[in-house]
């Protein structure tokens, strides 16, 4: 894979070739629009690359040990103790989500309508909602309707909107973009083989929109507007099986671009070192079981330790002086190997939140059916054997059933099946990091006491960079570390 960059990066680029690493900032440039001499066949790619390789890529970055997934060599790491860098905005999913992936969104919204092509509007609206959806997960209040938008003069102190605003564009973006599907474009979707999620199949980006909304939607399930129907009704119009599972390839070729982030030859392979204790230790009993049965997914994801067996490191501890060879590495296994695929959404995510919205209804024996579903989905995807996806599945009839079905049992299965998105933050924070939901999880060691001193704090949201700090501090709200990572955001306030 390629990361087609932004024209306007380009210029923005040779304009400030000299200056520091504020460039970054999307607030550091006037430069104008670009998109007078493309159409948009050509700019398609490089939106879903930026979406994915940018945005989502730094997304999770920093959550790794937040969400326990991977693991430091050192102690003390400052995105698994949020410290250091965490509180002082030095943290850049919102300059790789302003600079470089929603610029190109709004130029291919700008092209598509320009040449008469309403399918590549669709696609810069599913992406857009997208990139929202990610950056205020992290934020909260972000900026939406005064960032670049392909056609005006760039603002250097754009408002910010309230979370629940974001919400209301995201839900408007993905239901227009559903209509805009369904109408005839000038240029075919695929024209140039720029459509390299769904190579112009506009079916599959229609079920692509409505399970982003079935998501967006789900998110709000401490609030009163949750609508468990809404969502049951879009999880079955939306992915019927892995083949819909929105996702970006890698060549695993010589450019670092081409890798999968977070391979040994890809440019996050330093983020994570090795796979998590409680990772680890989750897929060794994904059942909870108090005899432990070991997840067919832990060889396949996981890779062995040079000394044998499959061991994490504990997040925030570090090595602590043991050697390096007893522990599993971050890279190699099925998510984090030169070629692994970025997964955007997957079939096995739709069911899991299916058999959520179901279990909030009291509908047991539907969130059960729906949870084996999402199991076989992901194994399927990994490509465990038939036969010991048929064990598992039975070992989950034998042991939990329908009659003994619980929230846990559906947000672990998610968790595992989401690895390396960073959607799994937002589950993880509504579900207020319980261990009753998630067995064994425990805050990081050498956790910053200083902000988070009590054993149940732990942290809500990111802080805003500096680079917006520096420039926009009337619009921007409280970037007070011991304000802005510790309160929850919009979603995750009962109502």
């Amino acid at each position: 894979m390629k990361i087609i960059k932004n024209i306007y990066i380009s210029l923005l680029l040779i304009g400030m070739a000299s200056c520091s690493d504020d460039y970054f900032d999307v607030n550091s440039s006037e430069t104008a629009p670009t998109t007078t001499s493309l159409e948009p066949q050509y700019r398609i790619q490089g939106a879903i690359e930026n979406t994915t390789g940018t945005a989502q890529y730094r997304g999770m970055r920093e959550v790794l040990g937040v969400v326990q997934y991977g693991s430091q060599n050192v102690a003390d790491y400052y995105s698994e103790t949020w410290s250091s860098y965490l509180t002082t905005g030095r943290y850049f999913l919102w300059q790789n989500a302003y600079v470089y992936a929603l610029p190109n969104t709004a130029d291919l919204i700008v092209l598509g309508n320009r040449y008469n092509s309403p399918n590549y509007v669709a696609v810069g609206k599913i992406l857009r909602a997208y990139i929202f959806g990610m950056t205020t997960d992290q934020y909260g209040d972000i900026v939406t309707d005064e960032t670049y938008d392909g056609e005006s003069s760039m603002n250097l102190t754009p408002e910010f909107v309230t979370q629940e605003e974001v919400y209301s564009t995201i839900f408007q973006f993905l239901d227009e973009a559903i209509v805009e599907l369904e109408q005839p474009s000038e240029i075919d979707l695929n024209q140039e083989g720029g459509d390299v999620l769904y190579q112009g199949d506009k079916e599959q980006w229609i079920k692509f929109a409505k399970a982003l909304k079935a998501r967006y939607l789900n998110h709000l399930s401490k609030k009163s507007s949750y609508d468990a129907d809404e969502i049951i009704a879009l999880c079955q119009e939306a992915f019927t099986s892995n083949a819909d599972n929105a996702l970006v390839s890698f060549g695993g070729g010589e450019a670092e671009n081409d890798n999968q982030p977070f391979s040994s030859t890809g440019y996050g392979s330093s983020r994570f070192d090795y796979f998590s204790d409680f990772f680890v230790e989750l897929l060794k009993n994904s059942l909870d079981l108090e005899t432990p049965y070991e997840d067919p997914r832990l060889s396949i994801i996981v890779p062995e330790a040079v000394n044998g067996g499959y061991h994490g490191v504990v997040t925030g501890r570090g090595l602590d002086g043991l050697p390096s060879e007893d522990f599993s590495l971050g890279n190699g296994g099925f998510y984090t190997s030169a070629t692994s695929p970025t997964y955007m959404m997957t079939y096995s995510e739709v069911k899991f939140i299916e058999a959520e919205a179901l279990l909030s209804k009291g509908d047991a024996v539907g969130a059960y059916t729906a949870l084996k579903a999402g199991i076989q989905a992901d194994m399927e995807k990994l490509g465990v054997p038939s036969t010991e996806i048929t064990s598992y599945l039975s070992e989950l009839d034998d042991q939990i059933g329908s009659d003994n079905l619980s929230l846990s049992h559906i947000m672990v299965q998610k968790y595992i099946a989401n690895m390396l998105n960073p959607e799994t933050w937002v589950d993880m924070r509504r579900m207020d990091y319980s261990v009753d939901i998630y067995p064994g999880l425990q805050r990081p060691e050498n956790v910053n006491l200083d902000i988070f001193p009590g054993e149940d704090d732990w942290i809500q949201a990111m802080m805003y960079e500096y680079n917006e700090e520096d420039r926009n501090y009337i619009n921007m709200p409280d970037n007070n570390p011991y304000v802005r990572l510790t309160t929850p955001v919009w979603w995750n306030t009962e109502e």
